[in-house]
């Protein structure tokens, strides 16, 4: 149910229906003669085990072929492989198919282009040659190892002089970097680079036909390989184009001047009218990179590439010479020549060809899916949608999403329907069904689609947008929470919605002037705004975007930092298109799940919380930024509210997260935390950093609160007393090895080398909490806490490999052993660090402290491996307890009378017992007790105490009884029963 308004307009419902009814022409016509082919007809279907395949026979091109699977919430498949593609070739078969089918693109979605895109920018104007007239870059150039040099040019063809299009001086060389080009007699305009003085031959690249063409040269200092592109053609290119002897493979140097239209004899100057410019310049941008030939075409087509740009063509980056004219002027670029993927049905290969072409295509469902939404659309007459299409006597709302085709919905029709939809939605009768939803998701997605081409039509978008948002906010109303749970599935989550307002808003640019630089719309929980930023003149505070919300804290706001902003206009930006949208706590995080399902980086508990959950707790807000229809990378800060903490026994952390709409496709996306991190946190709000833009939201961990601040104060004490404890008697054991002269064994070396490395690891981590502040610092001191608390378990897992050859079995010479131990216990802690920082590097630190992040797979560096020694050891302490009992048992019936054999063998178990007890924290058997500290507080503080004194398994040295390690295995081996020699028990007691 939806609630009522009284309203005027409701009134006015039958003069509105009669409108719609006028425009239902307008409505159904569509925007290519191709796309007005029969939908409804039947279509063939082949189903496999967990997918469902609906060929259409109708060519379209890729955009609309896709959209119109879109349109039925399916997708175009990514590839068909297997048994599948055998299913599927064999229905094409039969139906006679035997052209190729289109494939979804892997990296996104293909946006329909424009045929030709207008762009605005200024252009200079030559008129004539002059040793007066110049344009100089104002940019800070780097060196230069590689360099690419794009403009749109149009060429006075009636000078046939040779002309410089623009030089780069520097101190040390005047012809560093040129570009130079004639007219010959054949009509040609022939282009030359110059680089360190050195001439490549006058190539002819284009006709001097008047008309504006692009060109890109590129040039690298290895080999001295050049090219030259026009028009997105590669017209020449070759090798050597550099210094000889020792100058050779030398780049293009540092903090040099750039002219446009002059060749300079001396630094910035001495001109020469003969080598002049004549003509029209345009979009002159500079890379310290060879742009590959698609990126070309993308500069062609005006989309700037920002990776490394050293300027973008701009007004303010450049120092205009009076007589030099400027002109800004609209004009269109070339369109982009885009390719997509095919599947070849006969052979099974893809290939990949023109967007543009026109080809029958297959709909992917997953099968869950399909059912689903086959059930929902089983429901006769859907009551909104049903009433929608009776008042306005015609169908303009496919009451089926089967039923409708791929249409370029026409403007004026749209404002009528969305606003009819609007004053139904709003009457408290009106019921809304699932199939309801999904005729109007399917509409919306629709609308947002539109192409305004006409004045008329650019007249009648805001009021679109207005009502598009009211349709969208009314919808997400909380009462129709269980309609959208039935079809979320379906529609790949109420994300969807958001990813149409997205496209809808990109929309509204169209309507900025110089005079109207802002569009805001806002309908209760959703807003949207458009705005237009002049760089050249843009204060640091002035692109922030605030809504009001209903908490204490102050609005929500996002905006782009300053820092940021004069980064753009570094690269050359002059104006950009904010576009920013909001959507309030109420409006869709009922209809968002509520689990860690929809986060990517799932927490983990630990011995003072336990997780419970991750939730949505604030509004989702996001921003973008393009510029010339071409989305741009930026950082941005943005300050949400969220719900404060109420429930006593529970501990709520903000996370700062996006929505990442490409991880999970099936399921719309998931939250997201990679990027972003967050500024402050108070009780009421939150203010983040994210290093992209998108939408991001506040989500809210939930934790079980199992121990109190004063209880983690008492851990944190004990822990640090302990480690100090243990440090020294550490460190006096080690020196009294040194000190006394002990004779080198495989024994001693091993104690010294695990007394190091537990003393080195102890030492980190009683002042890890001083290097929190320091970031550089804080990943060091993790990387060697790491590093030595794996060597730690290391050489642990060596003391078991070593009491094992002593009591149990021996299988090497020691020389060849101790290389073994050292190998592993150095080695391999080694290798897990550099293998873990080289595949997670910035994922490695926690955020509030100097370990390893226990919210990723990261700490399964460090658990896994000793899960690993624990159990090796456990089984090793075990076999030499029955060894050793066994040892004891057969020793005191040979030796001890009948009489008082129980008396001895209580010795000789308490002779086992003694040295078992020194040897569980030797081979870190303790650590057992870290698995239970979630259990309980006791088990923490045991924890500690057990592993502050773990020295005491490092027995000092002093002379042992028994023979030399070898001679005691030997005599063991070969004495029989009864004869003098040591037993396993004395070989265990020996190596203790």
């Amino acid at each position: 149910m939806v609630r009522r308004h009284s309203r005027p307009e409701y009134w006015f419902l039958s003069f509105l229906v009669g409108s719609l009814s006028r425009e239902l022409l307008d409505f159904t016509a569509l925007a290519d003669d191709h796309t007005s082919k029969d939908f409804g007809a039947a279509v063939a279907i082949v189903t496999t085990l967990g997918d469902v395949y609906e060929y259409v026979d109708v060519p379209l091109d890729w955009w609309h072929a896709n959209r119109h699977c879109e349109q039925r919430f399916a997708q175009l498949p990514f590839e068909i492989q297997g048994s599948e593609l055998a299913s599927v070739k064999k229905l094409l078969h039969s139906l006679q198919v035997q052209s190729s089918v289109w494939l979804a693109e892997r990296e996104a979605s293909l946006r329909k282009h424009k045929q030709r895109r207008t762009h605005t920018a200024p252009i200079l104007v030559f008129r004539n040659k002059t040793d007066t007239k110049y344009v100089k870059v104002l940019a800070n150039f780097p060196v230069m190892p590689a360099v690419t040099a794009c403009a749109h040019i149009q060429w006075d063809n009636k000078t046939r002089e040779i002309s410089t299009i623009f030089s780069y001086a520097v101190p040390a060389f005047i012809n560093e970097f040129q570009l130079r080009g004639f007219v010959d007699e054949g009509g040609f305009v022939r282009f030359a680079i110059i680089v360190h003085g050195h001439h490549s031959p006058y190539l002819p690249v284009f006709r001097s036909d008047g008309q504006w063409h692009h060109f890109c040269v590129t040039w690298q200092q290895q080999n001295g390989t050049w090219a030259i592109y026009v028009d997105g053609k590669k017209k020449a290119s070759a090798t050597g184009l550099c210094a000889t002897g020792s100058l050779s493979n030398q780049a293009i140097d540092d903090h040099g001047t750039f002219i446009i239209g002059q060749d300079q004899d001396s630094l910035g100057g001495t001109f020469k009218e003969k080598e002049s410019f004549s003509g029209n310049i345009t979009d002159l941008n500079m890379w310290r990179t060879v742009l590959s030939e698609e990126q070309i075409e993308k500069v062609r087509s005006c989309c700037l590439i920002d990776h490394e740009l050293i300027f973008g063509w701009g007004s303010y980056t450049l120092e205009i010479e009076p007589t030099v004219q400027e002109v800004t002027a609209r004009f269109l670029c070339p369109g982009p020549v885009e390719q997509c993927r095919v599947l070849d049905v006969g052979s099974g290969a893809v290939s990949d060809t023109s967007c543009l072409h026109a080809w029958p295509f297959v709909c992917h469902y997953s099968k869950d899916v399909y059912l689903l939404l086959k059930k929902t659309q089983s429901e006769s007459n859907p009551p909104l949608i049903s009433r929608i299409n009776t008042l306005a006597n015609a169908t303009v709302i496919p009451e089926n999403v089967f039923l409708g085709d791929v249409r370029d919905v026409n403007i004026s029709a749209a404002v009528y329907v969305l606003h009819a939809l609007t004053i139904v939605l709003r009457e408290e009768e009106t019921l809304v069904k699932p199939a309801d939803l999904l005729c109007v998701v399917q509409f919306l997605k629709q609308v947002s689609d539109v192409e305004v081409q006409e004045q008329e039509q650019l007249e009648m978008l805001e009021q679109l947008s207005q009502y598009y948002v009211e349709v969208t906010g009314l919808i997400l109303e909380e009462q129709n929470t269980g309609q959208w749970s039935e079809i979320s599935q379906i529609i790949r989550g109420p994300m969807t919605v958001v990813e149409n307002m997205d496209r809808m808003a990109s929309n509204l640019d169209q309507l900025l002037t110089a005079e109207r630089t802002k569009i805001a719309i806002q309908y209760r929980n959703i807003g949207i705004e458009v705005r237009k930023m002049e760089l050249s003149r843009q204060e640091p505070s002035s692109d922030v975007y605030l809504i009001q919300s209903q908490g204490a804290g102050g609005p929500d706001l996002i905006e782009v930092p300053p820092e940021e902003i004069e980064r753009l206009k570094s690269k050359g930006f002059s104006t950009v298109t904010v576009i920013n949208t909001w959507y309030g706590y109420s409006s869709l995080q009922c209809f968002l799940p509520g689990s860690s399902a929809v986060f990517q980086d799932v927490a983990a508990s630990d011995g003072g919380r336990r997780y419970l959950s991750t939730q949505v707790g604030s509004a989702i807000i996001s921003s973008t930024l393009r510029s010339d229809y071409q989305e741009i990378s930026t950082s941005v800060r943005y300050r949400l509210q969220h719900r404060t903490q109420d429930p006593p026994d529970k501990l709520v952390e903000p996370i700062c997260a996006f929505w990442n709409f490409s991880l999970s496709p099936d399921t719309g996306g998931m939250w997201s935390t990679v990027g972003c991190s967050i500024i402050t946190s108070h009780v009421e709000s939150t203010a983040c950093f994210c290093n992209h833009t998108t939408n991001f939201a506040v989500l809210l961990q939930v934790y079980e609160v199992q121990r109190s601040l004063e209880e983690e104060l008492t851990l944190k004490t004990l822990t640090f007393i302990g480690c100090g404890v243990s440090f020294c008697a550490l460190i006096v054991t080690f020196i009294l090895f040194l000190a006394v002269g002990v004779p080198k064994s495989e024994r001693t070396t091993v104690h010294k080398n695990l007394i190091f490395a537990l003393a080195a690891a102890e030492a980190l981590l009683m002042f890890s909490e001083l290097a929190k502040t320091n970031q550089v610092l804080c990943f060091a001191v993790t990387a060697l806490l790491h590093l030595f608390f794996m060597a730690a378990f290391a050489w642990m897992l060596v003391e078991g490999l070593l009491l094992w050859s002593k009591v149990v079995a021996v299988n090497m010479s020691e020389d060849r052993r101790m290389k073994f131990y050292y190998v592993t216990g150095w080695g391999l802690p080694v290798v897990i660090v550099g293998v873990t920082l080289a595949t997670s590097f910035n994922k490695y630190v926690a955020d509030n402290h100097c370990w390893l992040n226990v919210q990723t797979d990261i700490i399964w560096a460090f658990v896994g491996p000793v899960l690993f020694v624990l159990t090796v050891n456990t089984f090793v302490l075990f076999r030499v307890v029955m060894v050793t009992v066994s040892s004891a048992r057969r020793r005191s019936k040979m030796l001890t009378p009948s009489s008082s054999l129980e008396k001895h063998i209580g010795i000789q178990i308490w002779a086992t017992a003694k040295p078992i007890l020194v040897l569980l924290p030797v081979l870190g058997l303790t650590w057992v007790c870290g698995v239970l500290v979630h259990l309980s507080i006791v088990w923490a503080h045991v924890f500690i105490v057990l592993n502050s004194l773990q020295h005491r398994g490092q027995r000092g040295p002093g002379p042992g009884p028994g023979l030399p390690n070898a001679t005691a295995v030997q005599i063991t081996k070969s004495s029989p029963p009864g004869e003098t020699g040591n037993t396993p028990q004395t070989l265990f007691e020996n190596n203790i």
